[in-house]
């Protein structure tokens, strides 16, 4: 089976790629652009074929898909991260939409029928109220972000192409992921790395954060890949499935849990530069549906997850 993963110089499409390649009989592919950092796949890179491509670009998205002929696509390529959402809006939804817009076309123009996952988000949520916790895929979608937008729109074009044209598309609402090789700019990685940082004498013992009192769904990134494999290996085209571990985490509760394992101590300080325009105050997703219909359900505990995260800053500085 050949498998085409898009933004697999990512941080969860890196994780992808190491589950993928570990699988039998599974060849994968790979796509990034000419300007794509690869330090998060460098470890495997003679394991895989990659192709230089922009999904904005769509003859050159199908160029490669009429190239490699996959079976499976993982559409993880995005811009996925909130905050530059607001800064740069026309680049989030541009990215986002034309992107996946792209590879619909390309699978259209060649006739080419493989099955495909949409990487949604929890962020399409959006403004969720108390008695609809905890979220199911029915929810009312209330994006609160440029990003989510774009999310809802990813989420709906699939949903339309399933429809209008019979793609064989999964679509996934991931709720927060972290582990190794998260960047920095995410809130657990942020932490832990502000943290190797001051045990490594190269920053005062301030620890500078945005909103605490946010509360999050987190799942290790290694569990969150082997959703999405597990997404297209049993879950019905067209539908939606929230990947999450059903528990909330404070963002300050995970900044204790942090000092407490690192033993480092720091003065907490807020940052109004962290500080998001409109934010999402509790996010929690039921998984029920997808665990019944793929048997999946998290397998790191959310301890050893930090842990890693610690571990990998250490490594890296």
């Amino acid at each position: 089976m050949k498998v085409l993963i898009t933004g697999i110089t990512g941080f969860a499409g890196s994780h992808l790629v190491d589950f993928a390649l570990g699988r039998k009989d599974v060849e994968v592919c790979g796509i990034q652009r000419w300007r794509s950092r690869t330090e998060n796949i460098e470890h495997c890179l003679p394991n895989f074929c990659m192709y230089e491509c922009d999904v904005r670009d769509a003859s050159s998205v199908r160029d490669v898909i009429e190239q490699v002929k996959p079976d499976w696509i993982f559409h993880l390529a995005a811009q996925s991260f909130v905050p530059t959402s607001w800064r740069a809006p026309t680049e989030s939804l541009t990215t986002n939409i034309l992107g996946e817009l792209n590879v619909f076309e390309a699978l259209k123009k060649t006739g080419l029928k493989p099955r495909i996952q949409i990487a949604g988000s929890s962020e399409e949520y959006g403004m969720v109220y108390p008695d609809e916790l905890p979220i199911k895929e029915t929810n009312p979608l209330r994006p609160l972000s440029p990003y989510a937008v774009s999310k809802v729109a990813q989420d709906l074009l699939a949903y339309q192409y399933f429809m209008s044209f019979k793609l064989d598309v999964v679509r996934t609402r991931g709720f927060n992921h972290t582990g190794p090789r998260r960047p920095p700019v995410f809130v657990c990685s942020d932490f832990a790395k502000q943290i190797v940082d001051v045990q490594r004498g190269v920053r005062d013992p301030v620890m500078r954060v945005g909103n605490l009192d946010a509360v999050r769904d987190f799942t290790d990134v290694r569990d969150i890949v082997r959703g999405y494999w597990l997404a297209l290996e049993k879950g019905k085209p067209g539908d939606v499935y929230n990947i999450s571990s059903g528990n909330g985490w404070k963002i300050s509760d995970i900044l204790g849990k942090l000092m407490e394992l690192s033993g480092v101590k720091m003065k907490v300080v807020r940052d109004e530069a962290r500080m998001r325009p409109s934010d999402v105050p509790i996010l929690v997703g039921d998984n029920s549906k997808f665990r019944k219909e793929t048997g999946w359900e998290p397998a790191i505990p959310f301890e050893q997850t930090l842990k890693d995260l610690l571990a990998f800053w250490r490594e890296k500085s």
